[in-house]
């Protein structure tokens, strides 16, 4: 798609440069000729976008790769179609946990032998959760967020339940985090600190070798969740010298709709710990049916049932649209054309809409976010339908409760253009009042 392909159908014309008088730097016209001089502009052509459409919710949900439903085809129709069981062997189905975790390593500077790609986010956090406890065995504090995202929490608190004798989840601000690894306050009785190193919410960004760190330094291990991180930017989990790590295959990787997740155990600890779902996946010989299970010595001890071949597939394309970015600068190409949608957004909303109530809530500084950037509305039912008549228009974020409006920006197919025209959308929607009807203010299932 060219420019022009930004507008939707019977949205307003930009040609006249409507915020160039309010915004000295960005001009729809400069956006473009940026756009033109990007050299991941050409990765935009590995993705299925529908024409018109502005997608700023790839940290929700990663568009369709072009390649995939022609992988998936051939899965389906020769692999399970005419190979039949034999492909487990002959088209390596068995190994996709592995191979697919190899190229997940990549991006979160990792190891090929330290990911593995199975389950669900939250099915693996309970597996690593439950092993990184067993490190600490006279410790039973595990620190997590109060703001981290729910499904995190209830794990915890779901092995908690299990487990009894004492253990216990003490939430804190993301901002206390320091003080509350002190030996004067909890540091001394810390097992494992579950952190999400990008905010859902917010899009604030942990800095992961301080504070993996400083949690070492209380004597305790990390468990890191990368949702919203791997893919978006270099990741570099042995550097700092990370415990453990969980991630889905969804958002920044475009996986699919419950793309499997994934999870990274560091070489030092896979031998030693178990994870609770043994499964006979994670057995040192499955195919020898032997009744009493006997873990895989590396990291496929963490694999329980069987994998799901056509969801791997999928995400195996997906990874590849994140891995042909390596020519062009990789993750750091990536992180920095991020920085500069964010960059662009955040000052065109601010400028065009500040006297609305709109208050950013994101890191100004890039180093401190991720891939989105969110603004939060005092009434929530407004911040909704502000959402809702965007999505009408064709811009398409998502909110989360209790008050904000998010905006992800993944900048493999993201133009400063689509950042411009977005912003204009953003303003007019709440100059016009346009968000205030009953179709908009009506929730739905998914928000």
């Amino acid at each position: 798609m060219d420019s022009a392909d930004a507008t939707v159908e019977g949205a307003p014309d930009h040609s006249d440069d409507r915020m160039v008088d309010s915004v000295l730097e960005w001009t729809r016209a400069e956006c473009e000729r940026l756009d033109r001089d990007d050299p991941l502009s050409v990765h935009r052509l590995q993705f299925s976008l529908p024409p018109g459409l502005i997608y700023l919710d790839g940290n929700s949900l990663g568009p369709l790769p072009a390649g995939t439903a022609a992988r998936i085809a051939t899965a389906v129709s020769q692999e399970w179609g005419e190979g039949l069981i034999g492909s487990w062997n002959s088209a390596g189905w068995i190994g996709l946990p592995q191979r697919v975790g190899a190229k997940i390593a990549a991006l979160v500077g990792a190891h090929d032998d330290e990911v593995v790609a199975a389950d669900s986010t939250s099915v693996n956090l309970f597996k690593v959760l439950a092993a990184a406890l067993q490190l600490r065995p006279d410790r039973r504090v595990i620190l997590s967020e109060r703001g981290n995202f729910p499904t995190d929490l209830y794990i915890a608190q779901g092995l908690i339940g299990m487990l009894g004798k004492g253990y216990r989840l003490e939430l804190a601000e993301r901002e206390d985090l320091e003080r509350l690894l002190s030996p004067e306050e909890l540091g001394l009785d810390v097992a494992v600190a579950m952190l999400t190193q990008v905010d859902y919410r917010d899009g604030s960004r942990l800095d992961m070798a301080r504070v993996t760190a400083q949690v070492h330094e209380a004597g305790g291990v990390v468990v890191w969740d990368l949702a919203h991180s791997a893919g978006a930017f270099p990741v570099a989990l042995n550097a700092a010298k990370a415990d453990f790590a969980v991630g889905c295959g969804y958002k920044y990787l475009n996986g699919g709709p419950g793309a499997p997740a994934f999870l990274y155990v560091a070489r030092e600890h896979q031998s030693r710990l178990h994870q609770p779902l043994s499964g006979w996946m994670g057995h040192a010989h499955p195919f020898d049916f032997a009744q009493e299970y006997a873990p895989e010595p590396g990291i496929s001890r963490y694999l329980c049932g069987t994998p799901p071949v056509l969801a791997l597939t999928a995400l195996d394309e997906g990874l590849d649209t994140v891995l042909a970015a390596q020519p062009h600068g990789g993750l750091a190409a990536l992180e920095a054309k991020a920085a500069r949608l964010t960059e662009c957004f955040i000052d065109l909303v601010e400028d065009g809409c500040s006297e609305y109530g709109m208050t950013l809530v994101t890191p100004r500084e890039a180093q401190r976010r991720g891939n989105q950037v969110s603004f939060a509305m005092e009434a929530g039912d407004q911040a909704y339908a502000v959402v809702q008549a965007l999505i009408a228009r064709g811009v398409v974020g998502d909110f989360r409760a209790p008050n904000i409006l998010r905006f992800g920006f993944a900048p493999l197919y993201l133009r400063l253009v689509d950042a411009w025209d977005a912003a204009e959308h953003v303003a007019e929607v709440l100059q016009t009042r346009e968000w205030d009807q009953p179709r908009f203010l009506r929730r739905h299932a998914v928000t």
